[in-house]
């Protein structure tokens, strides 16, 4: 099933036309587990931290509990050993690495109310040590890694209120401060990539307002910012979904119009306007890979409002008009609005089924579209709104066709 619009706020667009499959045409998986860690754990970073080949996971949990858990694996899919080793007040990320060159890996934690950032050196056994704290601004929501000066040696980057913040590693396991550069309110997750191919590592920013841009200049330092708006993204991450071999963006939309966005890449450190993809309310996480092995990277977003994760597979083979989203003016109650219209665009080389296409409650649906949309044919559905009650509404239209099927 393929939810396409979301209305007043949203229609989804585009590549992504196969969302809320279910588990049977993907993966199947088997839960272990729960193992306890933390009090509303928020982060989880995984390593192999007792050089015994087998994965070991390090949880952080901000509220009740301001330590990091380690949970070391036991090779089969469960864990053991939980020791906690204090982090700072709030520490809501966590990201492993090794920052003294000791062959260990070991751990940044970022502490969301606390005046530190919090470094602990990995023994090699599974257990770890305190380290200096860098001098750095309080009150850092994310932290992420990579050398972004060149010196061959592993640097941070932390994003807090207002600010975004580069901490250039001494190789010791300790850091001096470098430099801040200032965002928008609540900068939450960091992507890390080349987006121009200059060979210098580049960041993407999720914030209040839309996705940051900052090219680096190779030296720790980056350009000021460039934004690409959308609302309310809270997470981001870099895949090349169009297959141009070029690095586009996606965002996970929390709130008003929650969904996700995806900005393509042109090569050189720019991006497109955003494309959005609707969903369900506060859509907190997304992640990227090929979950149906045809080659294409779809994303997986982390669902909260729901209680479930939503898997939207990239089938490239449809897309919509207009890209943005429908919305009806006020509508008297017991009525029907006049229809908005959207065209379909079959892109692909084969001839894409139409099964089903149905609209939620209080709109209706209508299509030229029939039984099957030859390639680059295309076909209309026009949407209504009737609302039985007062206030904002919003619903999806849902389109069961070929492009939804998992391929093997």
């Amino acid at each position: 099933m393929v939810p396409w619009a979301a209305i007043p706020r949203g229609i989804g667009l585009a590549v992504f036309c196969a969302l809320l499959l279910s588990s049977s045409a993907l993966a199947q998986f088997e839960t272990r587990g729960p193992f306890f860690s933390n009090t509303f754990p928020t982060s989880i970073a995984v390593g192999d931290f007792n050089h015994d080949g087998i994965l070991d996971l390090a949880v952080t949990a901000e509220t009740n509990s301001n330590n990091v858990v380690i949970l070391l694996g036991n090779g089969d899919g469960t864990f053991y050993t939980k020791t906690a080793y204090t982090a700072g007040e709030g520490a809501i990320s966590v990201v492993v690495a090794d920052f003294n060159h000791d062959g260990n890996l070991d751990l940044a934690v970022a502490n969301s109310l606390s005046t530190y950032l919090t470094i602990l050196l990995g023994n090699g056994d599974g257990t770890f040590r305190a380290a200096p704290n860098p001098a750095v601004p309080a009150y850092e929501n994310f932290v992420t890694v990579g050398d972004f000066n060149g010196d061959g040696i592993l640097d941070l980057v932390t994003a807090g209120n207002f600010s975004i913040n580069v901490l250039l590693g001494n190789g010791d396991g300790t850091f001096q401060y470098g430099t801040s550069y200032p965002s928008g309110e609540s900068p939450a997750q960091i992507a890390v990539a080349d987006f121009n191919g200059d060979h210098k590592l580049d960041l993407a920013i999720a914030e209040a307002a839309g996705i940051n841009v900052l090219l680096g200049n190779g030296d720790g330092t980056f350009q000021t910012a460039v934004e690409y708006p959308t609302t309310f993204p809270i997470s981001v991450a870099v895949a090349d979904f169009n297959g141009d071999h070029k690095l586009d963006l996606v965002a996970a939309n929390a709130l008003f119009s929650a969904g996700t966005s995806v900005f393509l890449g042109n090569g050189d450190g720019t991006f497109q306007p955003g494309t959005y993809y609707p969903s369900s309310r506060e859509i907190l996480y997304v992640a990227v890979g090929d979950f149906n092995r045809d080659g294409k990277t779809d994303f997986v977003l982390a669902n909260y409002h729901s209680d479930n994760v939503i898997v939207s597979l990239n089938t490239g083979v449809v897309s919509f008009s207009p890209t943005t989203p429908l919305n009806f003016k006020n509508q008297t109650g017991g009525t029907t609005s006049a229809p908005l219209a959207v065209t379909l665009t079959n892109t692909g080389t084969t001839a894409l089924k139409i099964g089903a296409m149905k609209a939620s409650a209080q709109f209706g649906v209508t299509s030229t579209c029939g039984n099957s949309v030859a390639p680059g044919a295309n076909c209309t559905a026009s949407v209504t709104f009737s609302p039985t009650s007062t206030g904002l509404k919003s619903g999806t239209v849902s389109i069961l066709d070929s492009a939804s099927l998992s391929r093997r």
